[in-house]
């Protein structure tokens, strides 16, 4: 029990206490308001959608850099598709959700065929889909999507907006695959040591290609809603969630599960960093205050986790060389005994 509530197993939670009290002093009209708290809900439930799939990604050692792109080019495909080819809204979503599965693919081939590194791939497949933002879009919004489609991203259930009933569906089910199934085992197998893995018999090649093929999935699903609350194609959309995310992914590797990626330690992260920014937000602090707040955030998280990752090492070393002296003072003392 103390364990489960010590500061570096729910270091979020405390760190979101502190900044509760903060900002109901130093903005209570503003901050403590039903308003400002559903705001907070529904605005964040894109990132953490977004930081969900990177947790599959990091699971299975692979850092996707084009996951704001996939976002931005999820949120541009769709409102082509409806503006400027007139589908039906179900057939659009469909057909960008795959293009997103589809990124994710390629991105994983480039991996595991043409050997190279996941940081390098998924950086040029940025770049790639950037590009086909700007091309797409024409580098101008897209306008006229429909008032039926808009409802998808603002409709509400008892006051709280669809997004953030999908996230919690959409957490929920990744949840259960990397902690309750086979699949999940392997992603994280194939983090943990690739090599191991393999020779353990995990079809390594084909997890690394799940791995990015779903965080692709999420990523296009997070544009087809952020363009659907905005009731419009805006090709500068992408970029933005790319630090956020990260951030929530990697402090959420410190919640919970002691320095391994999770879905609940993320989206507790997401929104404990969203709070932070939103009560500076709410203090009048300057518009380049939320690159700072999570850029800082990322660096802190990372370094947590890596040292919580390394103190988990030193910890189960010491339990191997304790439970090795202990077997030798028990095979010294029965030698010893007459």
């Amino acid at each position: 029990m103390v364990q489960a509530l010590s500061f570096r197993n729910i270091s979020a939670l405390y760190i979101f206490a502190a900044l509760f009290a903060i900002f109901a002093i130093w903005v209570p009209d503003t901050f403590l308001t039903a308003t400002n708290f559903r705001t907070l809900l529904d605005n964040q439930a894109l990132t953490a959608i977004v930081a969900v799939g990177l947790v599959v990604a990091l699971s299975a050692g692979l850092f996707n850099l084009a996951v704001g792109a996939e976002v931005g080019f999820g949120s541009i495909l769709v409102a082509y598709l409806l503006s400027k080819q007139d589908i039906g809204i179900a057939p659009a979503m469909v057909l960008t959700i795959l293009a997103g599965g589809l990124i994710g693919i390629v991105s994983g081939l480039l991996v595991v065929y043409a050997r190279i590194d996941s940081f390098i791939a998924t950086l040029g497949m940025s770049s790639v889909l950037l590009a086909g933002v700007a091309w797409v879009s024409n580098s101008q919004q897209i306008l006229d999507l429909g008032a039926s489609f808009q409802e998808v991203g603002t409709g509400q259930i008892v006051g709280i907006t669809y997004p953030v009933y999908m996230m919690a569906a959409l957490g929920l089910l990744v949840w259960y695959v990397l902690e309750r199934t086979p699949a999940g085992r392997r992603v994280y197998a194939t983090g943990g040591n690739i090599e191991a893995a393999r020779l353990a018999g995990v079809r390594t090649n084909r997890v690394i290609i799940f791995s990015l093929a779903a965080c692709g999935v999420l990523a296009a699903i997070a544009g087809v809603l952020a363009s659907s609350r905005l009731a419009t194609g805006d090709p500068t959309t992408g970029p933005s969630f790319l630090l956020p995310a990260f951030a929530a992914a990697f402090l959420g590797s410190t919640q919970f599960r002691g320095g391994r990626y999770n879905v609940a330690g993320t989206i507790v992260a997401a929104y404990v960093l969203a709070t932070g920014v939103k009560g500076l937000q709410l203090a009048g602090a300057p518009i380049w205050i939320p690159d700072l707040f999570n850029g800082v955030a990322l660096l802190l998280a990372v370094g947590l986790s890596k040292f919580q990752r390394t103190a988990g090492r030193a910890s189960a070393i010491g339990r191997m060389i304790g439970r090795d002296r202990a077997g030798r003072r028990a095979e010294a003392a029965e030698a010893a005994a007459p």
